[in-house]
């Protein structure tokens, strides 16, 4: 049940029917030399429900062995005891998270309560449980059907949601680890490290115990040794700066982070514990988004981190530090976690894989001012908690207005409440841009972003143009099946209509996998034709219950793509290709003679690039990555003129003159660097469209 550690290595306990989950769920804020964790069967009462269940998953889970959907009221009992070798030691009892309400109780006496179905929260429980005395620990959890006023993202409601028809079975309960902790008799219950300064970290510890006022904390950098003593004031808050003399900075491509040990006082009943944290800047410059001060363009993917037995817990700590993985090897720098505080350790993960995340609570679904206030009350529990990571470089708030009725610009009221929020997470931490309505109409924000899904191509071609020129900022969104509205970029005339950066933050369209797979090849190259967009996003990662947009399965297995590769689609460098494709399959019809092809290249790397664009044919449905598409770039049907590409400007068109192919072929399109080595590919299904659809492409 203990987590061992050292500097380096972090070994976990394996989980059993008995455990799910053992391992340590902090490893950003370390304190596994001392714990114990309370996952497992707990006792259940709750009305015609199963006597026990499994924590710490959802109650509408089959992982939990309830399995029961509208459950508003529940309690949860198990034993605990406290290790003797504890005594002297601060107990505190950890909950990740529990949806929506709980009541804590031990041995029939109230430790305290929480409400915010998301957020992590602690209570002191020294004075309730005495070492190697066995107790009972009771949680009592409210999870009210009724949503609309509560943040619960994208949790079915009863009634329900306007946006009912892309929600999931709820997740109610006691649905993140439970634990316990020895600390010091006075300790540090948060700790805040922000290095954007890229020079040192400055400092913010809060302690709690028994003499927090005027404690003395000492900070110390594991790796190098340099360290800060600073003393709390009378509110038990302690302030100060951790220089460091030869800085190394955090980045995807160098993700180097910082173990600090925190220390508050001294002797046996002192409290330790190992921060992580890393130096890097992020920051809008006109319409760029600038890392450590180089530009940098997110190329993201939308992750609603449900799980398909489990809910919004992942099963286990490989499937949750997997996905970081997965998404890195689909192309993707940056995944946006949607509506969602995810766990601590696959924000970890995240920081040592060097993705970058963009974070969001979740929302309610109908305006109130107790919504709007319920919404709020999230924030400073999302920053204390999450704040240390460096992979976090934007901050979320509402999404498309839910909680605020799908109406901001008609409603002063609404604006105001968005507007709100933006000032107040902007108060909680200045070191991130924030978006205070992702996707529609804003009013305050650092970045513009637009969510928007058109299945006809040659209309999504022209929109995203006139959007990158600014002669259009508005789109049109379905809002159900017969209400279309118009949205724009912009709610009010605070918003600079230049000079602020604009992501595409939601986009992808088609029924079939390999209708997806066709829209993301064509579309995601329209967006990066236009270099004033300073990233994308699409929608999504992973299918969710019956929403089957992902790219891989609810178990995170690939789907059928139809030879596109989206690691191709979405890497560094990119092909751009001057048409407009037919249909999935058949992007030109066989050209019975030769015929031009405008090829242009994006490339998002540091330095320039000099590439030779070149294009073979391969049989129909061949691999571009396998032994034909191999052999056929040593005999290439077409090159092209060597060409220079500067970093995030598109460059010139190389035109490529083709051999014609009578019969469905593949044109493999790819670009090399000096040494030979493939930079970029791209392809074209060469197939007959039969009547009545039989059209030409379109070349432009």
């Amino acid at each position: 049940m203990t987590l061992s550690t050292t500097d380096s290595v972090v070994t976990a306990p394996r989980a059993t029917p008995d455990q799910p989950r053992p391992e340590y769920p902090r490893p950003d804020l370390d304190r596994s030399s001392r714990w114990l964790n309370l996952n497992g069967v707990w006792d259940f009462d709750a009305a015609d429900a199963a006597p026990s269940i499994t924590v710490p998953f959802a109650w509408e889970t089959t992982a939990s062995g309830v399995n029961r959907t509208w459950l508003e009221h529940a309690v949860y009992r198990r034993s605990v005891t406290v290790p003797e070798d504890w005594a002297g030691a601060r107990v505190v009892l950890r909950f990740g998270a529990v949806h929506h309400h709980a009541v804590v109780r031990i041995d029939g006496s109230p430790v305290g309560e929480h409400t915010g179905g998301y957020e992590s929260f602690e209570f002191d429980v020294t004075a309730h449980l005495v070492p190697g005395i066995a107790s009972e620990l009771s949680v009592e959890v409210h999870a009210p059907a009724d949503k609309r006023a509560v943040p619960h993202g994208k949790q079915r409601s009863i009634p329900r949601d306007d946006y009912d028809g892309v929600s999931f079975t709820p997740t109610s309960g006691i649905w993140q680890t439970v634990w316990l902790e020895a600390r010091g008799r006075t300790y540090a219950r948060t700790v805040s490290l922000r290095g954007d300064s890229l020079t040192g970290f400055d400092l913010v510890v809060d302690t709690a115990g028994e003499a927090p006022a005027g404690a003395v904390v000492r900070a110390r950098i594991r790796e190098t040794g340099e360290s800060v003593d600073v003393r709390a004031d009378s509110e038990g808050r302690a302030v100060g700066r951790l220089e460091v003399a030869a800085p190394r900075l955090w980045s995807p491509a160098a993700p180097h982070l910082y173990r600090v040990e925190v220390a508050v006082g001294d002797g046996e009943h002192a409290d330790t514990l190992i921060a992580t944290a890393g130096l890097r800047r992020i920051e809008t410059r006109g319409e760029q988004l600038v890392l450590n001060g180089e530009r940098f363009s997110i190329r993201g993917v939308l992750d609603q981190g449900y799980w398909p037995e489990t809910g919004l817990t992942a099963p286990d700590e490989a499937a949750l530090r997997g996905e970081i993985a997965l998404a890195r090897g689909l192309g993707y720098n940056l995944v946006r976690k949607h509506l969602k505080f995810e766990e601590p350790l696959w924000l970890h993960e995240a920081d040592v894989a060097g993705m970058l995340v963009w974070a969001e609570p979740p929302c309610p679904s109908r305006f109130s001012t107790e919504a709007a206030e319920a919404f709020e009350a999230q924030l400073p529990a999302m920053v204390e908690r999450d704040g240390n990571h460096p992979s976090i470089v934007i901050w979320g708030l509402y999404n498309e207005e839910w909680g605020l009725d799908w109406d901001i610009s008609g409603s002063p009221e609404r604006a105001a409440a968005a507007e709100h929020a933006y000032e107040t997470l902007r108060a909680l931490d200045d070191t991130r841009p924030v978006v205070e309505n992702s996707g529609w109409s804003h009013v305050r924000t650092d970045l513009v972003d637009w969510h928007y899904y058109e299945p006809d191509l040659a209309e999504w071609k022209r929109a995203v143009a006139a959007m990158a020129d600014g002669s259009q900022d508005d789109f049109s969104v379905r809002l159900g099946p017969d209400f279309i509205v118009d949205k724009s970029f912009y709610a009010s005339d605070a918003v600079p209509r230049t000079g602020v950066p604009i992501v595409n933050s939601e986009y992808g369209e088609g029924f079939t996998s390999l209708e997806r797979a066709w829209h993301l090849r064509w579309e995601t190259q329209e967006l990066r034709r236009h270099d004033r967009f300073a990233g994308y996003v699409y929608t999504e990662f992973a299918d969710v219950e019956h929403e089957a947009a992902g790219l891989l399965t609810t178990d995170r297995r690939a789907k059928d793509w139809g030879g596109c590769v989206p690691a191709d689609v979405n890497a560094e460098t990119v092909l751009i290709l001057d048409l407009v494709p037919l249909r999935a399959g058949a992007d030109i019809e066989p050209p019975r003679e030769p015929f031009a092809l405008t090829v242009h290249v994006s490339h998002h790397g540091r330095l320039p690039v000099d590439v030779r664009v070149q294009a073979a044919w391969l049989s129909a449905g061949a691999p571009v990555d396998g032994a034909s598409a191999r052999a056929a770039r040593g005999r290439p049907d077409a090159v092209g003129a060597e060409l220079r590409v500067e970093p995030f400007v598109v460059s010139d068109g190389v035109e490529l003159t083709v051999s014609a192919s009578p019969v469905a072929a593949r044109l493999l399109v790819w670009a090399t660097d000096t040494s030979g080595a493939v930079v970029a590919r791209a392809f074209l299904d060469a197939a007959e469209v039969e009547a009545p659809n039989r059209r030409g492409a379109r070349q432009v």
